[in-house]
C-alpha cells in the first residue's frame, strides 16, 4: 500500500482530501503545517506528497526545499495545492522541483488521476522488499511497472500444499518458481547408499526450485512439504521475464533470489570440514533464526530430518542433542527444541 503524505492547513481541505485517498487504497498521513509535514516524512517516509502552498510555520516551498536538500527525502514525488489566486507562484514551485499542481478547489478525479500519474511516473525498484510480509507481490508490481513487464502474470494464485506431499519431484523438467509464504518446504536427494540428504529447508519468504530453471536441466533433487503450506507460483515465463527483459529489474530479482545462496555454501563447508557437534550447532542457530530468533522461538522438526539437514545419522544427532541438553544450551523435548543461549552456542569451541 502507497503512503501518501498531506499537508494542508485547512482542516477541511486536509479532511475531505484524506478521505477520497483512503477510499481510494491510499495510507494517509496528515499534518496541519509544512514543519509536522516534514517531522511525519522524516519518521516514516511517503511514496508521495501533497502539499499546501501557503501555510503556518513553514510554507510548501520551504517544505520542498527540505525535502531537496535531505538524502532521505530526495526524489520523493511532490504535488503542490495552490489558489487560483497563487497561480503567479507556479514557476518558483517548478524550479524548485514540484512535479505537478492541482488548483483548489479540485473535484476527486483530478485528485486521483495526478496521485496515479506521478507515482506511476516515478516508480521505482525498491533496495528492501519484505518477503515475509507483502514484498512479493510489491515487487512484481514494481517490477512490472519499472520494466514494462505488462505480460507478467497478474494471477498470484496461493497453492495449498498438504503435509509430506510432493512439489517436484528428482528428474522432472522445471516448469516454475516456487515462494513459500506460509509452511515449510524440503528438498531432498537420495545417496548411493540409499539415504536421504536434505538439500534445503526453506520457509516462509523464501524462493525455491530455481537452479534448474537457470541452468535448463531437470529437477536435480525433490521437494516434499515438511507441514501444510501455502506456496505461489511463478512460471517459466515470468521468471524469464524479470532477469532478462530490463537490467534493474534482473538484479534485483536476482539479490532476493540469492538470499541464502551464501548461507548454503557454509552448510556445505561445514559438512565437509566441521565435527558433528559444530554441524549441529550451526543447524539449531540457523533454525533458532528462522523461527524468530527470540527465547521463546522452537524448533519444530522431526529427528529424521533435522538429521538430514546436518549430514549425519539420527543416533548420532540425537546423542549431540543430549550433550547439548546436558550442557545447558537446549531445551529438548520429543517434539520441540529451543535454543537457551544462542551466542554460548555460537562462541563455543568443539
Amino acid at each position: 500500500m502507497k503512503t501518501i503524505l498531506l499537508i494542508e492547513d485547512s482542516a477541511f481541505i486536509r479532511e475531505n482530501t484524506a478521505e477520497i485517498l483512503e477510499l481510494a487504497g491510499y495510507q494517509v498521513l496528515t499534518a496541519e503545517n509544512g514543519k509536522l509535514g516534514v517531522e511525519q516524512a522524516l519518521a516514516h517516509k511517503p511514496d508521495l506528497v501533497v502539499c499546501d502552498i501557503m501555510m503556518p510555520v513553514l510554507d510548501g516551498y520551504g517544505v520542498l526545499q527540505i525535502f531537496n536538500q535531505n538524502p532521505q527525502l530526495a526524489g520523493v514525488p511532490f504535488i503542490f495545492l495552490t489558489a487560483k489566486t497563487e497561480r503567479t507562484d507556479m514557476r518558483r514551485g517548478m524550479e524548485l522541483g514540484a512535479d505537478d499542481y492541482l488548483t483548489k478547489p479540485f473535484d476527486e478525479t483530478e485528485l486521483l488521476s495526478a496521485v496515479t500519474s506521478r507515482l506511476n511516473r516515478f516508480r521505482y525498484l525498491r533496495s528492501d522488499y519484505d518477503l515475509q510480509g507483502e514484498g512479493l507481490g510489491e515487487f512484481l508490481e514494481d517490477a512490472r511497472a519499472v520494466g514494462n513487464l505488462e505480460s507478467l502474470s497478474a494471477d498470484r494464485k496461493v497453492h495449498a500444499v498438504r503435509k509430506k506431499q510432493d512439489v517436484y519431484l528428482e528428474g522432472e523438467e522445471p516448469t516454475r518458481l516456487y515462494f513459500v509464504k506460509t509452511g515449510r518446504i524440503k528438498t531432498v536427494k537420495a545417496t548411493a547408499g540409499g539415504k536421504e540428504l536434505i538439500t534445503g529447508l526453506y520457509g516462509p519468504g523464501e524462493f525455491f526450485g530455481y537452479l534448474p530453471l537457470l541452468q535448463h536441466t531437470p529437477h536435480s533433487d525433490s521437494a516434499v512439504a515438511v507441514d501444510d503450506s501455502e506456496l505461489i507460483y511463478i512460471p517459466r515465463d515470468d521468471f524469464s521475464q524479470l532477469l532478462l527483459r530490463n537490467p534493474e529489474v534482473g538484479q534485483q530479482f536476482i539479490r532476493l533470489l540469492a538470499g541464502r545462496v551464501s548461507e548454503r555454501e557454509q552448510q556445505l563447508v561445514g559438512m565437509a570440514y566441521n565435527s558433528i557437534r559444530r554441524r549441529v550447532a550451526d543447524t539449531l542457530l540457523r533454525m533458532h533464526e528462522q523461527a524468530g530468533g527470540t527465547t521463546d522461538a522452537t524448533i519444530q522438526l522431526s529427528r529424521d530430518d533435522m538429521a538430514a539437514v546436518v549430514g549425519t545419522a539420527p543416533e548420532s544427532l540425537i546423542r549431540t542433542l543430549s550433550e547439548f541438553k546436558h550442557d545447558g544450551l537446549i531445551e529438548l523435548t520429543p517434539k520441540n527444541i529451543r535454543v537457551l543461549h544462542p551466542e554460548k552456542l555460537r562462541q563455543a569451541h568443539w
